[in-house]
């Protein structure tokens, strides 16, 4: 897909910790998402990636899910998955605890109040 397709996909931002392996390095990274869809992420942190290297991200309820980096700005980067994931599963809570995720609307949204807890 091209970069004009992406940008229509549904995303929602988002703000949970997550951690990323970077292929061919040893160790985990703890990155926040910042948003998510079916086919990418958005991730942000201190660790420095390139575009079009493969990472490996360990998405909550979902798991590890292989993707490339598409793209970099300062300390944020955008990831397009190998697999299609279903980002719901992500926003739910963790059999751990009960801990919800906090979700933004999309940009654009006219509703008071851009944050709501599920």
């Amino acid at each position: 897909m091209d970069g004009s397709k992406n940008r229509q996909i549904s995303r929602d931002s988002l703000f949970v910790m997550a951690e990323m392996r970077l292929d061919g390095e040893d160790g985990e990274h703890r990155i926040k998402l910042r948003n998510l869809s079916a086919g990418g992420m958005m991730g942000e942190g201190t660790v420095r990636v390139t575009r079009g290297a493969i990472i490996s991200v360990n998405i909550r309820n979902i798991g590890w899910t292989e993707g490339t980096v598409a793209w970099v700005q300062e300390n944020r980067f955008g990831v397009s998955f190998a697999e299609e994931i279903d980002p719901k599963v992500a926003r739910l809570p963790t059999a751990e605890n009960n801990e919800a995720v906090i979700l933004r609307r999309p940009s654009g949204h006219t509703a008071t109040g851009s944050l709501r807890k599920i």
